[in-house]
């Protein structure tokens, strides 16, 4: 981080080499603008340098905890470094439930689709972001596919109709979903204008997702989101 002490001192310095005070009588206020001037830029990087601790809380339209919705937290004018999320990109097949029901990946990941059922199991998506097809495979057989853009995708198995299970691929390393409060923190958020959206599948609004824009300054910011579901 940018200590502004020592920055004021080095613009100080910078000035009196710039304008010594033998050879260049200026006023007063002259003195007192352009060390303004060299002053401001270094503010700026010290501001905007400065992470951010965002905790976010959804609900529904009674108050109560939505559980795993996917908050993302992303510049305004996007991510342009490394994407790596904690825990293994992995997506089980249970008693016949997809396990866990949602899986926040980053975007080029390859998710491992590990059948822990005694029964077969297969796994499709029609999904924009990924359509796909896994033949059925039996028992400690894994399979994988790669997902390489970013977007929500719905899975299904053939001969099971009702299992469902939803991996939202982000391209933000800010990213994760809400536990059984509803609450999800997110650590290290670049100061500045930040867009921040929650998806949740049964969510009412166009793609299951609604967003604002934040002003981060490098502090602890604590945000409430309420969502209506289907």
């Amino acid at each position: 981080m940018v200590n502004i002490a020592q920055t004021s001192d080095a613009n100080h310095a910078l000035f009196l080499n710039l304008f010594p005070r033998k050879s260049a009588r200026m006023p007063r206020l002259l003195h007192v603008f352009v060390f303004a001037v060299l002053a401001v830029p270094f503010a700026w990087m010290a501001t905007a340098a400065s992470p951010s601790t965002l905790r976010v809380q959804v609900v529904d339209e009674r108050g109560l905890p939505v559980r795993d919705a996917v908050v993302e937290a992303e510049p305004t004018g996007g991510w342009r470094g490394p994407v790596k999320l904690p825990g293994r990109a992995a997506m089980a097949q249970k008693n016949l439930s997809f396990v866990p029901g949602t899986l926040v990946v980053a975007k080029g990941s390859n998710v491992a689709f590990p059948n822990l059922d005694r029964v077969r199991h297969s796994v499709y998506s029609f999904s924009k972001p990924a359509r796909f097809e896994i033949d059925l495979y039996g028992r400690q057989q894994t399979r994988s596919q790669k997902f390489a853009i970013a977007g929500a995708v719905s899975l299904g198995c053939n001969i099971h109709d009702d299992m469902r299970g939803y991996i939202k691929v982000v391209d933000t390393p800010f990213a994760a979903k809400t536990d059984g409060n509803g609450y999800v923190t997110l650590r290290g958020v670049p100061g500045g204008s930040t867009s921040v959206s929650v998806w949740h599948p049964r969510m009412r609004a166009p793609g299951n997702t609604t967003r604002r824009t934040l002003a981060l300054a490098g502090n602890e910011a604590n945000q409430k989101f309420r969502v209506r579901l289907r």
